[in-house]
């Protein structure tokens, strides 16, 4: 246990580390997605290729100490084949934050990270997400509200390099709370996803982090689809590993084999019937675990993904969109595979 100060908060000096110190370099984890990391979508990403660390879909912690909190727990189911797993929260309040990331601990997860980057207006107008970068003073203390509730677990945060324009002193701020780890999606609040992501900063992000708080690992974000690319980006910039979102889809094999230390390949290339056998898989799970929670038409985006690629799929991909059960689409599979991909 580490030790407290007389009003029972963590000192800045001792503040946990949990796992994070113990992981491999360079470091390749899973981004937080709304309605698409969810349990069912990292149980197999942990099955077919699991990263060093995985992240919940995001959940309000407001909403988790509303009395509607059941209908948001199962954003916060997870396996065990799923560790090291954090699970990632938003809110603007500090007093809702200390409460969500005591429920945090008791589920069990190995970390809690705070959501100050995320860029929808509803977030933002409750007072999370990029919200923060404007408000770093209500920011720090939801930062320290989440290490009174979470303690003993690590606590960390994943923002943005500004708002509307690069600030390096809101960096500078979050670095000096000596957080285990930092993710930094590499735009502005005000960019979005639609300007490449400002990777000639990390350099400059680097040697911050080396001033302020060399234990604090720094993890980069934005416009990285492999894990040879990942490799690539810390190669050239020195940060301590990449976090890749948007090319998990369709591919929960996107990690394979990147628990062996020094892994920096891409996934071996699967065939149509691998991707479909999995896919099939995937929406058999979904409405197993979700039924009557999520609605079917979800999986649909992931159907997107996970046929593409080949003569033929752009036909098979229609027919699964009119699908509305894992019964139609495992029907629709296998008449496909019986026909040998024509």
């Amino acid at each position: 246990m580490f030790e407290k100060n007389p009003s029972n908060k963590p000192l800045l000096d001792h503040i946990p580390l949990g796992f994070w110190p113990t992981l491999p370099r360079p470091l390749f984890v899973l981004a937080p997605m709304a309605n698409v990391t969810d349990s069912v979508f990292r149980k197999l990403i942990a099955k077919y290729g699991k990263p060093h660390v995985m992240w919940t879909e995001f959940v309000s912690a407001d909403g988790l100490m509303s009395p509607g909190r059941e209908k948001l727990l199962h954003n916060l189911a997870f396996s065990k084949s799923e560790r090291p797993i954090v699970a990632q929260l938003f809110t603007g309040h500090p007093e809702q934050m200390r409460g969500a990331a005591k429920l945090v601990k008791e589920l069990g997860f190995d970390g809690l990270d705070i959501n100050m980057g995320c860029p929808d207006s509803s977030v933002e107008k409750q007072g999370g997400g990029a919200a923060h970068i404007r408000n770093p003073e209500v920011a720090l203390e939801v930062i320290e509200a989440a290490r009174e509730g979470a303690f003993p677990l690590p606590v960390t945060v994943k923002t943005r390099i500004g708002y509307n324009k690069v600030e390096f002193d809101w960096l500078r701020t979050l670095l000096g709370l000596k957080l285990p780890a930092l993710t930094v999606h590499l735009r502005t609040r005000k960019e979005m996803s639609d300007v490449p992501a400002h990777w000639e900063l990390m350099p400059e992000i680097i040697k911050l982090r080396n001033e302020i708080s060399p234990e604090t690992l720094i993890i980069g974000n934005g416009d990285v689809y492999t894990v040879e690319e990942a490799a690539q980006k810390v190669k050239e910039t020195g940060c301590d590993g990449v976090m890749i979102g948007r090319g998990i889809f369709g591919s929960p094999w996107l990690f394979e084999g990147v628990s062996k230390e020094g892994r920096s390949k891409n996934a071996t290339e699967k065939t149509p019937e691998e991707r479909l056998t999995v896919m099939v898989e995937h929406a058999k799970l979904y409405e197993k675990t979700f039924k009557g929670i999520k609605n079917f038409a979800v999986m649909k985006k992931h159907f997107k993904a996970y046929v593409s690629g080949w003569d033929g799929a752009k036909e098979l991909r229609v027919l699964l969109m009119e699908t509305e059960n894992a019964k139609q689409v495992a029907k629709i599979i296998k008449e496909y595979l019986k026909q040998g991909l024509n």
